[in-house]
């Protein structure tokens, strides 16, 4: 039981993460926007300066961008939410049943490290080259450290026998 404990606890602070990291970016909209915008654009990128995809500079697509980000962050918390009820109804169920219950939490912790890994580093990392400024690079180094919580604490919820 104290391990189911765990795995619901962590579910649930997934589920926090990408919830405060969306409710963030919707607190700071412009600057949001700015940032993205920064890293489209290609903005100050020195080191590697020419690319075979183009910057992407016009304000919707930056907008829809930002919103893409946004939404799948908030489905992310909104799944793993759903998910750490799922765990938590099925905690004095047995073997079976709490495996089982694992499924939507799966799911979101997949969703964000779609955002923080598909996002950020094969789009942002490589196809615009954010590491190149330290404001890209910095949120790079973020989305990894986001995206690698997410993958542990999968596969730690997924593998670990439930006592």
């Amino acid at each position: 039981m104290p391990l189911r404990i765990i795995k619901i606890l962590l579910s649930l602070f997934l589920a926090l993460l990408a919830l405060f990291y969306a409710t963030q970016n919707v607190v700071n909209l412009e600057p949001a926007l700015g940032a993205v915008g920064y890293v489209l654009g290609r903005v100050d990128q020195a080191v590697y300066p020419a690319s075979f995809f183009p910057a992407l500079t016009h304000p919707l697509l930056v907008g829809g961008v930002l919103a893409l980000i946004i939404g799948l962050e908030y489905l992310a918390g909104v799944v793993l939410l759903k998910g750490t009820l799922d765990l938590w109804r099925a905690r004095h169920g047995d073997a079976s049943t709490f495996a089982g219950s694992k499924q939507w939490t799966l799911v979101g912790a997949g969703l964000g490290m779609i955002v923080w890994f598909g996002l950020f580093h094969v789009f942002g990392g490589a196809l615009f080259q954010q590491w190149q400024t330290p404001a890209g690079d910095g949120s790079l180094q973020g989305a990894f450290w986001y995206g690698a919580m997410m993958a542990l604490v999968a596969l730690y919820i997924a593998q670990m026998p439930d006592g």
